[in-house]
């Protein structure tokens, strides 16, 4: 069974931070790029970060960057969002999702996802 599982979310103050985890079983993903999602109600799903096999290339959503930060540790087969200065409008679902080769900020082109983890940013 491929499995992604996230765990960190919360209820925070805006201006605190979180730090999510993915972790990854049931397989090696070995060539996979790995991204975060969210989902707000009644908002369709919105990407927000993504990384490389390597770790060596990121890419973050304008609306997260400087903010939050996605790492890998494959040793460990987790990926990580650090997320720093966080504000009302990050409420949301986060979703870690995995996809061969290059990463993408297209949640169509990604082949296994997590269940999603509540984040929740008070004012």
């Amino acid at each position: 069974q491929v499995q992604l599982v996230e765990s960190g979310g919360g209820l925070v103050q805006a201006g605190g931070s979180l730090r999510l985890s993915c972790a990854a079983s049931g397989r090696t993903f070995t060539n996979y790029a790995m991204g975060w999602f969210r989902q707000a109600p009644g908002k369709e799903r919105e990407f927000v970060a993504t990384i490389t096999w390597s770790g060596g290339s990121t890419y973050d959503a304008d609306s997260v960057k400087g903010r939050f930060t996605i790492s890998r540790d494959n040793a460990k087969n987790t990926v990580y969002l650090q997320m720093n200065r966080l504000k009302p409008e990050d409420t949301a679902v986060y979703y870690c999702a995995a996809r061969y080769g290059a990463g993408s900020s297209w949640p169509r082109f990604y082949d296994y996802w997590g269940q999603g983890t509540q984040v929740t940013v008070s004012s």
